[in-house]
């Protein structure tokens, strides 16, 4: 892929990875989605995001069998903790089960799935004795806004964190007034997941979007694509898109191919507008 961050740990990922948030579940779909993430990467989307408690578990061995045949220091691979389990040595029990879902040693980026009661300090010294432990390459959060950023970011060793994983899209993007901007200045890369408003409360209509339909067809891309190539506009972003259909991942991967012009932005502010104070970081 053309589009790739930096991390501030030295890594460089693709700006389209691929999410598994719902996928797994059922067993009438599972070799149709095994499918649909290998396509995936073999379209260039090696970043593939899942989490302990997608499925309790089943979205993380989805992902296991997903990547059986490949060469596994080819991929970059996420998960995420629950708070309840993302301190003391309750970090590393989780960490081990999600190595044995996903059938690999380590992870390369190891995230905080939401804020808990417990002080981050605890959740910041487990990720570090992982990382120092060889079982994670780096360490980040999810769903943390910008007060908690900056709580973390004076916690000893809270400035290790590489990314925030957030929900970002044209029909939801509150972190523009203030949590992004914070990220950007302290070196976090954002990971979007939602990028295309499948799910939750926030969902929206972006694709029926007219000022989309405009653009995809200046491109000869889809109404998709361009809402992707919108969300890593800034190079600082990695967006997850999740799908669990073959021709979906490799038209997901496509949108790789596009760069929006300042003039296709300032349109999509337009039917989208970029908020004019703080919003409440939205969740789904």
């Amino acid at each position: 892929m053309k589009h790739m961050v930096k991390l501030s740990n030295g890594a460089c990922v693709p700006a389209l990875g691929q999410g598994t948030w719902y996928l797994g579940d059922a067993v009438a779909t599972y070799d149709r989605e095994v499918e649909a993430l290998r396509a995936g990467i073999e379209a260039g989307m090696t970043l593939l995001d899942t989490a302990e408690n997608y499925g309790d578990g089943r979205s993380e061995r989805l992902v296991g069998e997903a990547i059986r045949p490949y060469d596994r220091s080819s991929l970059f691979l996420v998960s995420k903790v629950m708070p309840s389990n993302a301190y003391g040595t309750r970090l590393m029990q989780s960490l081990d089960r999600s190595l044995s879902h996903l059938g690999t040693d380590y992870l390369d980026l190891y995230l905080y799935h939401w804020r808990g009661e417990r002080p981050l300090a605890e959740m910041v010294t487990a990720m570090e004795e992982a990382r120092a432990a060889g079982k994670i390459r780096a360490w980040g959060v999810s769903n943390l806004d910008t007060a908690d950023m900056e709580e973390l970011w004076a916690v000893d060793g809270g400035r290790n964190c590489a990314v925030n994983q957030v929900l970002y899209h044209m029909g939801s993007r509150g972190i523009d007034y203030s949590l992004l901007p914070w990220m950007r200045e302290h070196h976090v890369a954002l990971m979007a997941y939602c990028p295309l408003a499948q799910v939750g409360r926030l969902g929206c209509d972006l694709l029926g979007s007219g000022v989309l339909a405009e653009i995809a067809a200046k491109y000869g891309a889809t109404p998709v694509q361009i809402a992707l190539a919108w969300a890593i506009r800034d190079g600082n972003t990695i967006a997850i898109p999740r799908t669990g259909r073959k021709e979906h991942a490799v038209s997901n991967a496509g949108a790789d191919a596009f760069d929006l012009t300042a003039e296709d932005c300032a349109a999509i502010d337009g039917a989208f507008p970029p908020p004019t104070h703080k919003e409440p970081l939205h969740i789904e």
